[in-house]
């Protein structure tokens, strides 16, 4: 196994419905709460959350560090990440993810897809969840 390039490290008590969590920095502290979907009050975050911000902020790097790469105008990305919850038979959950991601320096709709598709083949969140959970990405306004 690779020596680690970072590690990070997370403390939580509670659990999702009336915890608390934080880095063990101190650099971030939240509440968490169940949304008011799930029948909570909504007021602090829930990990779906967290999750959508932690992979759309990773695939974003991706994204332009590929850009870098091929010498393609990628540092402008913003990625809008959708995270699902869903139910399984057997009283179990899921996951599912959607990343719009918009390239505004890109015109050309294939070269920004092939730019997509590597990053999604570097992005650490992309191979976590490869196999586990359904990711459909968009690029542009187009689905790949």
């Amino acid at each position: 196994m690779s020596t680690a390039l970072y590690t990070a490290h997370g403390i939580v008590t509670g659990g999702r419905a009336d915890g608390h969590g934080r880095t063990a920095d101190g650099a971030l502290e939240v509440d968490l709460r169940q949304p008011k979907e799930l029948g909570g009050d909504g007021d602090g975050v829930n990990p779906e959350q967290l999750f959508a911000i932690g992979y759309a902020a990773c695939f974003a790097t991706s994204v332009a560090l590929v850009g870098r790469r091929k010498r393609l105008p990628a540092d402008d990305v913003a990625i809008a990440s959708h995270v699902s919850l869903l139910p399984t038979d057997g009283g179990a959950f899921r996951l599912a993810v959607a990343l719009d991601v918009t390239l505004p320096s890109m015109d050309d709709p294939r070269q920004a897809a092939e730019l997509v598709a590597i990053a999604h083949q570097v992005c650490p969140y992309s191979n976590a969840t490869r196999g586990n959970i359904a990711v459909d990405l968009t690029v542009n306004g187009t689905r790949l």
